[in-house]
């Protein structure tokens, strides 16, 4: 079985992500072997690794996807530095060992998938796989079709518009940080409520802000057709 760096195999295993991995390893909370390990690269089977962190042993994640409506008012982040109300902290146990592919900002909504399947959300989050990403978005003012054009995304369309505001659906297919909010800010408009309602082949449907329901291998292999979907359980 080949070795790989101990944060990398302690990400691979779903047990954190590659970050919090580093983080832990050089704190000198994780063990090898009942041996502390301050050194991220340190080179390990995992397969065969006995790893514990802080003390608890830890193996394999359980594989496991979540489709979440996420709510706005909700950071993606595991712990909030400002003591905000994070996506676990709605997830409750069911976020334990999931991680999410990708984020969105504090005052958006909408789908957001976690998993503990490292590669998938790596597949996913790679610009080079093109993903699209479908939000429904509404801004000040009134856009044109000549704004529409102008706009750095893969597709936009009007869906109702008024001097007041406008609707307007958008698709992309990567993921920057606050890319739709500041396209609209170049084009003269404030973005005012922004709701991702696709990834992929993945599709929002009739969840409400805060319900969520598991992903099955099935739906993720036809929802992003090229993915490397895990097997482990």
């Amino acid at each position: 079985m080949p070795r790989v760096a101990l944060n990398r195999a302690l990400s691979k295993l779903g047990i954190l992500s590659r970050t919090q991995a580093t983080e832990a390893i050089r704190a000198g909370r994780v063990r090898v072997d009942g041996h502390v390990v301050v050194d991220p690269a340190h080179l390990v089977v995992p397969e065969r690794a006995r790893l514990t962190v802080d003390g608890e042993p830890r193996t394999r994640a359980r594989w496991r996807t979540i489709l979440i409506h996420k709510p706005r008012g909700v950071v993606t982040t595991r712990r909030d530095p400002e003591g905000r109300r994070t996506i676990y902290d709605v997830l409750g146990d069911a976020g334990r060992d999931v991680r999410a592919v990708g984020r969105l900002d504090l005052a958006s909504a909408g789908l957001l998938l976690l998993t503990t399947d490292t590669q998938l959300a790596n597949w996913i989050t790679d610009p080079a796989n093109h993903v699209a990403r479908v939000y429904l978005v509404t801004v000040r003012g009134e856009v044109t079709a000549a704004t529409l054009s102008d706009l750095p995304a893969a597709r936009a369309t009007l869906r109702k518009t008024s001097a007041r505001e406008s609707h307007v659906t958008v698709e992309l297919h990567e993921g920057k940080n606050r890319q739709v909010r500041r396209m609209f800010a170049a084009a003269g408009h404030e973005v005012t409520r922004l709701k991702r309602v696709k990834l992929g082949g993945l599709e929002l449907g009739a969840l409400e802000p805060g319900e969520w329901r598991e992903v099955t291998r099935t739906e993720l292999r036809a929802a992003f057709p090229g993915a490397r979907v895990s097997e482990f359980s």
